[in-house]
């Protein structure tokens, strides 16, 4: 069954089909709101936030739309409501990198990529907010322009716009770590 399928059988009633949805989508969503705030326990109770806004809100899918989409705007619609009621920070001001994973062929190369992968990571959080929104969703979640484009009310040509926008700052940032 397709996402949008099991959606249309939830805001139907049948809310065991919200458990399916939850498999598919909350490690993604985990994932997505870890890159945008570095707190894994936020980011667990960020997920479980919008699978209990995707039932209370059931009824405003429109079957019309993907359902990536929709849960994605949920995602960010949460986050966004999370940090105007406890009047938070977005990024908090220390990064704990965790396991990178990282499969090498020699130790050397282990440690260049890792060096590089922590890099990315400061680079990303000098980026604004949107900016690093924009790639986690078009370059780490895989949503299509379009998707973006759609969530965020804006066109298509302007989400490339700003993807490229940010992917320049990204380098430029990324280049200034890399080089000390």
């Amino acid at each position: 069954m397709t996402d949008e399928q099991l959606m249309i059988q939830v805001r139907g009633g049948d809310i065991a089909k919200a458990a399916v949805l939850f498999d598919r989508y909350s490690g993604r969503l985990y994932n997505f709101f870890l890159r945008l705030t570095y707190d894994k326990a936020l980011s667990e109770d960020l997920t479980q936030n919008v699978f209990e806004r995707i039932i209370r809100y059931r009824n405003s899918f429109n079957e019309g739309h993907q359902f990536k989409s929709w849960i994605f705007q949920i995602a960010r619609n949460t986050r966004t409501d999370f940090y105007k009621k406890n009047n938070k920070v977005k990024v908090a001001d220390s990064v704990e990198v965790s396991s990178l994973n990282i499969m090498a062929n020699s130790i050397a190369d282990e440690i260049e990529k890792k060096e590089l992968m922590c890099n990315l990571e400061k680079a990303m959080l000098r980026l604004n907010p949107e900016q690093r929104e924009i790639l986690v969703l078009t370059r780490f979640q895989k949503l299509k322009y379009a998707q973006v484009a759609e969530m965020m009310n804006t066109s298509e040509g302007a989400i490339k716009v700003k993807v490229h926008r940010a992917i320049k700052e990204l380098r430029k940032i990324f280049l200034k770590i890399d080089s000390r």
